[in-house]
C-alpha cells in the first residue's frame, strides 16, 4: 500500500505545482492523439519512447491499464517569450528531474511502477531505433501523448488548470503503480 502521507512529505521537498493521484480508468487513449504525433512532431520514428517504438495505441493503453492508479504531478516556470520554443522546451529539463525524483520515491514504496513524461527521451545522443533494442529501458520515459493519452481530456475531468497565459509552461508527468 503507498503511503500517501510519507510520499507528499517528501514531495514537498521538491519543485512540483500540483499533483494528483487519479484512476487510471479516467484515461482518455484516442488515435487522434497519436496521428498528431505522426504528423506534427519530428520525434516521430526515431526513438523508442516515441510511436510507433512504443507500440499501437491499444498496446499502450494495455500496458497503462496493467496498473490502477497514477500519481499525476505538475510542474510550472516562467520564460520570458513562450512563443520562443527553445527557451520554452529548456525548461523541460527541470521538469524530468522532477519526475525521476519522483519515481524513485514512489518506487522506494512499491516496484511495479511505469512513468510518462514530457519527453521524447533524451538520454542518448542517438537512439538504437529502430536497430537495436533501447540502451536504458529503466531510464527511458515515453511521453504521455505516445501513448495516445489525451491529457487534456483528464485535466478538464479533474477541474485541473493547465493553461495559465503569460509566459507561464506547464509540464506534467503520470506516474502508475499498484499497491
Amino acid at each position: 500500500m503507498l503511503d500517501r502521507k510519507l510520499l507528499e512529505e517528501q514531495m514537498c521537498e521538491l519543485p512540483i505545482f500540483e499533483y494528483h493521484y487519479i484512476d487510471v480508468s479516467r484515461l482518455t487513449f484516442t488515435q487522434r492523439v497519436r496521428d498528431i504525433c505522426r504528423t506534427e512532431c519530428p520525434m516521430y520514428g526515431k526513438s523508442w519512447a516515441c510511436p510507433p517504438g512504443t507500440g499501437t495505441v491499444e498496446e499502450c493503453r494495455q500496458r497503462c491499464l496493467a496498473y490502477k492508479k497514477a500519481l499525476l504531478i505538475a510542474t510550472v516556470t516562467e520564460v520570458s517569450d513562450i512563443a520562443n520554443i527553445r527557451e520554452t522546451l529548456d525548461t523541460r529539463a527541470d521538469h524530468e528531474e522532477v519526475t525521476r525524483q519522483v519515481a524513485e520515491l514512489v518506487r522506494q514504496q512499491t516496484e511495479d511502477v511505469y512513468v510518462l513524461s514530457s519527453e521524447a527521451c533524451d538520454e542518448c545522443e542517438t537512439c538504437a531505433y529502430p536497430d537495436a533494442p533501447c540502451r536504458f529501458p529503466d531510464r527511458m520515459n515515453p511521453c504521455i501523448e505516445s501513448h495516445g493519452i489525451l491529457l487534456t481530456d483528464t485535466l478538464e475531468q479533474l477541474g485541473i488548470e493547465f493553461q495559465y497565459g503569460g509566459n507561464i509552461v506547464t509540464w506534467f508527468s503520470l506516474i502508475f503503480y499498484n499497491e
